[in-house]
């Protein structure tokens, strides 16, 4: 699949229940490889689903035309008293990675947070190892304000340690 960014055709909307089919396609291999998110390597469809579109406030896609390319979610990162933070998870297909994708859900998640009232984003668990992550998130400008040590186990390099970004909103 040839993708072209800059073209019209790549569109951020709100996900609905058709395009599930196409997002547990991007995440399924995603938490079966187990190097990002804390998930169980063999967490099942319908958990996936719970916990990518039915927990977060709102989840949303990438599509060109009717293909996904990407997914993301935004939820209150703490309930009542922390709740003005937001957190969000984002995903990306094999075939649209590297072209941009994440980039654009990350900076269009910035305009909808903002949107619904929330004052930062934050990310609890962006793993060492994620080089690419890491890179993304600095280029939009967060900052890591803290690191845990060894909290992740990564399926190849043991326990890393992951850090925690935010960036102020507004």
């Amino acid at each position: 699949m040839k993708l072209a960014l800059s073209e019209p055709m790549v569109k951020l909307e709100e996900l609905k229940d058709i395009h599930w089919p196409g997002v547990w396609q991007i995440l399924e291999p995603i938490f079966r490889a187990g190097e990002t998110y804390p998930f169980a390597r063999d967490i099942t469809e319908a958990e996936a689903k719970k916990i990518w579109v039915d927990a977060p406030l709102a989840t949303y896609v990438a599509m060109q035309g009717k293909t996904v390319l990407g997914t993301f979610y935004i939820k209150p990162n703490q309930p009542s008293l922390g709740a003005h933070i937001c957190n969000c998870g984002y995903a990306v297909g094999m075939a649209a990675r590297g072209k941009g994708v994440a980039g654009l859900m990350c900076e269009f998640s910035q305009t909808e947070a903002v949107r619904l009232g929330f004052l930062s984003m934050q990310f609890n668990l962006v793993v060492e190892t994620n080089s690419g992550a890491l890179a993304l998130w600095h280029r939009q400008g967060f900052a890591i304000v803290g690191t845990v040590p060894k909290a992740f186990l990564h399926p190849e390099k043991g326990l890393v340690a992951a850090h925690v970004m935010v960036k102020e909103l507004r």
